[in-house]
This record gives structure tokens, C-alpha cells and sequence, in this order.
């Protein structure tokens, strides 16, 4: 059964799998016959045995790394989300809060990495700082265009059908019909934020994968570095995968009803 199921699964991504296997091996030639320099370029051998040497203290990066996209995620869905659907659905409320944030939206969350250490500390808190700044804006924006972009039938046939109050209409028409856009927008926060833990512990940590890549670099092992980075795109593609699991099974079942 399970060999069966194996076989099934192999099917269902054989353009994928050849794809990969065709990116190692093309890698791995362009590695040993065409660079020839593992400071370069390190082979896939290389890579992978820096894998099997130092799985450990990746596994220990990697919950560290974890620890600041968490924080800084949790804490920006925390904030965006309300403040986006208050923007959205009161005009008084945007025009309070748009000024200042079309003003800090454009700071670079890097730039926010001195002010992090002085008032927070080197910790895993102001590496969440620096990932909330990289992680609320986009959160923010595709919040408020969802709900800005609800069709007004939808409000109107709920008003009719006794949905008056605009809490009832918020939580039961507004935000279903927002899921896809803000779902959108935290896809595009969860990528922001792994580039800002990166860089958040490159400059101001002494543990997770950003600082091990800048550790690693500074004694030219290039294959540990190469390792790390795999690590980064490979938890990052897992969490999107995961997400994009939720939304689509859970959160925007109705659409597909619509839809049918």
C-alpha cells in the first residue's frame, strides 16, 4: 500500500522532481568542469556534505530563525489586520492613518536595525522588530484594498436580508469576501520577512541562519553558506506550501462553491 502510494506521488510530480534533478546535475557539472572553484561555486556534493556535518547546528538555526519570523509575523498580522479593515471600512480612520503611512512605509525595515538595538537590545525580540517593519506594510495594504474593493451588492443584500450593523457586516460579508486579497498579502509579508531575519541577524544577532551565512563567509567556507541558504529557501518554500494549503482548504471553501 504504501509503495503504491509512493509510485502515485511520483506521478502526480514528475515535471517537478525531473526539473530539480535536472537544476542538481547541471549544477553539479557547471560546478566541477566549468567554474572549478568550490569558493565560487560549491558543487552539489559539496553542499550536501555540509549538510550531513552540520545538521544539528542548522537544526538550531533554523528554530532560532524560526523564533524571529514568528515574532515579527504574529505581531504584524496583529496589527495590519485591524488596522487595514478599520481603513477599509471607515474613511475617517484612512485619512487619519494614511499620512503616516505612506510616510514610514517606504523606510527600508534595514534601516530600522540601529533604533532596534537601542531600544530593544540585541534579542530575539528586536530581530522580531525588524521582521514586523519588513511584515505589516504589505499585510496592510492588501487588508485595506480587500475590503475597499467589496462589492457593494454584497453589503446591500446583506443590509436588506437585516445585516445593518457594521460589525455584523465586517465579520460576516466584508471579510470572507477579503480572505483572498489578504491572504495575498501575507503571502507576500512571509517572503518580506525571511529576507528581513536574514538581515536582521546578520547585523545585529549571534545565532539563526543570517548570522551563520555571514559567519560562515567570513572563513570562505562557501559550501556551509550555500547549505544555509538552501535551508532558508527550503523552510520558506514549507511555510508558503503550508499556508497556501490553509487558505485554500479552509479559509476559501466558499469560493470554490461559487465557483462550481
Amino acid at each position: 500500500m504504501r509503495v503504491a502510494s509512493l509510485l502515485n506521488l511520483l506521478r502526480r510530480y514528475t515535471v517537478e522532481i525531473t526539473s530539480l534533478c535536472a537544476a542538481i546535475v547541471i549544477w553539479q557539472l557547471a560546478a566541477d568542469y566549468v567554474v572549478e572553484n568550490a569558493f565560487f561555486l560549491p558543487s552539489f556534493t559539496d553542499v550536501v556534505g555540509s549538510f550531513s556535518h552540520g545538521w544539528r547546528n542548522m537544526i538550531y538555526d533554523a528554530k532560532v530563525s524560526l523564533i524571529h519570523f514568528g515574532i515579527g509575523m504574529i505581531t504584524g498580522l496583529c496589527v495590519a489586520v485591524p488596522l487595514g479593515i478599520c481603513m477599509g471600512w471607515f474613511q475617517l480612520i484612512n485619512r487619519i492613518a494614511d499620512p503616516i503611512i505612506e510616510i514610514l512605509r517606504p523606510i527600508p525595515p534595514l534601516a530600522w536595525i540601529p533604533f532596534a538595538i537601542i531600544w530593544i537590545g540585541i534579542s530575539h525580540a528586536s530581530a522580531g522588530f525588524i521582521v514586523f517593519v519588513g511584515a505589516v506594510f504589505p499585510i496592510l495594504i492588501n487588508t485595506y484594498v480587500g475590503f475597499r474593493n467589496v462589492p457593494k451588492v454584497l453589503i446591500e443584500t446583506a443590509m436588506v436580508l437585516g445585516c445593518t450593523k457594521n460589525h455584523s457586516l465586517i465579520r460576516r460579508v466584508a471579510f470572507p469576501s477579503a480572505i483572498p486579497q489578504i491572504a495575498t498579502g501575507i503571502r507576500v509579508a512571509m517572503g518580506v520577512a525571511w529576507m528581513c531575519v536574514v538581515a536582521a541577524e546578520m547585523f545585529g544577532m549571534t545565532s539563526g541562519i543570517g548570522y551563520k551565512i555571514m559567519h560562515w563567509s567570513h572563513f570562505f567556507r562557501m559550501d556551509h553558506v550555500m547549505a544555509y541558504m538552501l535551508l532558508l529557501g527550503f523552510i520558506s518554500l514549507s511555510i508558503d506550501r503550508i499556508f497556501r494549503h490553509f487558505v485554500e482548504r479552509r479559509l476559501s471553501i466558499w469560493r470554490k462553491g461559487m465557483v462550481a
